[in-house]
């Protein structure tokens, strides 16, 4: 049984639907369904192996499920046309652990290249959109810098500075606080959920970071390695007390690995 929280009648941007997945013919996940609503930031977590990363990448369409389907904003992610599909993408950004920075560029050319594919805008108005997008993270007069001259923490600035350049409704994140310090980790949590509350953006975070997802997280569903599926859906606080699942309470309480 999962642990469910009360839903409430917000829009729903990503509907994930009866989906499995599997990888060179192991089932990895069976049956996932759940919704994301706009302007949440939900966090993807369990134990190593459970499938956490396998799933966004089945979000964000770079895996096909072997049976189900994700809609996002009502558009069937592998089902679509290209067209459809192409108006999808420019709504997400996507944050990977390793920042996804190309190291021979500097900040302002690495942000600039998913805006060349909008020609429509002029030059000072595309270096104007990546100062903002540097600012708001932090990282103002440094896109003259390449990615070897920042600091970790800096670093996944810079990457989350580039998943926004497009100013999309979704951003999904993989193990954003990874490798960080717990200073450098609560500054990024901090502009995480800045850009929430700001924007409205909706989040997707793939995490085992406690202290992010208690501090940031508006709700958490939580996957087992052995079940191949949901055991939890809800607030976080509210599970850690009250769930009735052994799994689920020894993770949050960190008493599981």
């Amino acid at each position: 049984m999962q642990d469910h929280e009360k839903r409430d009648d917000r829009e729903v941007v990503i509907s994930v639907e009866g989906m499995t997945a599997r990888l060179e013919g192991n089932t990895i996940l069976e049956g996932i369904t759940f919704k994301v609503f706009r302007g949440e930031i939900l966090f993807i977590v369990g134990r190593s192996g459970s499938g956490k990363t396998v799933l966004m990448k089945h979000m964000i369409g770079l895996f096909r499920p072997a049976e189900g389907r994700v809609l996002i904003n009502g558009v069937d992610v592998h089902g679509a046309g290209e067209s459809d599909w192409a108006a999808v993408r420019r709504r997400i950004g996507v944050l990977f652990q390793a920042g996804g920075l190309l190291g021979s560029m500097t900040l302002g050319d690495n942000m600039a290249l998913p805006l060349e594919k909008r020609s429509n805008l002029s030059d000072s108005l595309k270096k104007s959109i990546i100062r903002m997008k540097l600012g708001m993270v932090g990282l103002a007069d440094t896109e003259h810098l390449l990615p070897a001259e920042l600091s970790g923490g800096m670093k996944k600035r810079a990457g989350l500075a580039r998943a926004m350049v497009m100013d999309p409704e979704i951003l999904f994140f993989d193990e954003p606080s990874a490798g960080l310090d717990p200073v450098t980790s609560v500054g990024l949590d901090d502009t995480i959920a800045g850009i929430n509350q700001g924007m409205d953006t909706t989040m997707v975070i793939v995490s085992h970071e406690l202290p992010s997802i208690f501090k940031i997280g508006h709700r958490m569903i939580m996957l087992d390695g052995q079940q191949k599926g949901i055991i939890a859906d809800g607030d976080p606080h509210f599970l850690q007390g009250e769930s009735r699942d052994e799994r689920v309470v020894n993770f949050l309480n960190r008493r599981d690995a």
